[in-house]
């Protein structure tokens, strides 16, 4: 199968496949261990703007283009809940990242690191019925945020619903040293810190070979 009937098909996950991949490897054990809200963290200079965002979960590949993005590629998928554990349908994720090395597709970003033009940079989804998400991406890479600052990899997140409370954070992924030492991340609460770093593991044969997968819950909280 060629990347772009990779794409489409990975783009027509329905309601009912997105529950049996989750189920399939193990991640929808649980609504949540704790459903404390998840913490906010800052959206940072590079956020494109609402109207740049449309309909797109994979950011590995352009539409209309066959060229891969450069980078290990990794699923992201979990759920969206209320502080009730209960799951939120309809919920609206966008997310934003560095491509691979580094580097955002921002004017006002200064890092002379190569941008990467097969790489979508942002994408959108919205929640099932069962609060689940799921997108495709590639890890990004470290870069300098400031003089002996270098920011670990990290995606952003922005997750909406009407009756909840908007939430801007950053996951992280395990096993990153820069973890340790991020001025970002240290700053979030500790008993909240842990739910924002991710595990990430071989993915189920369903999914692309030789990509990893990690589960990002996050709970939001109500207007009421």
């Amino acid at each position: 199968m060629n990347t772009q009937a990779n794409r489409r098909q990975f783009l027509k996950i329905g309601t009912g496949t997105l529950g049996g991949l989750l189920l399939s490897s193990g991640i929808t054990k649980a609504f949540a261990e704790s459903c404390g809200i998840t913490a906010a963290e800052t959206s940072g200079p590079f956020y494109p703007g609402e109207a740049q965002f449309q309909q797109d979960n994979d950011l590995t590949v352009l539409p209309g283009k066959t060229a891969r993005a450069i980078g290990q590629v990794v699923y992201i998928r979990g759920r969206i809940l209320d502080q009730a554990c209960k799951p939120v349908e309809s919920a609206t994720i966008e997310i934003w990242q560095a491509c691979a090395t580094g580097r955002y597709n921002n004017p006002t970003d200064t890092n002379t690191a190569a941008l990467d033009p097969n790489f979508k940079y942002w994408g959108e989804t919205s929640t099932n019925e069962n609060g689940e998400y799921i997108f495709k991406t590639i890890i990004p890479g470290a870069y300098p945020a400031d003089t002996n600052w270098m920011r670990p990899p990290h995606i952003h997140f922005k997750v909406s619903r009407l009756g909840y409370h908007e939430l801007i954070t950053q996951m992280y992924f395990k096993g990153q040293s820069l973890n340790d030492i991020d001025q970002i991340l240290l700053a979030t609460p500790a008993s909240q810190r842990g739910a924002l770093v991710v595990d990430f593991q071989p993915s189920s044969p369903e999914l692309e070979s030789g990509s990893l997968t990690g589960n990002f819950d996050i709970t939001l909280q109500s207007v009421r």
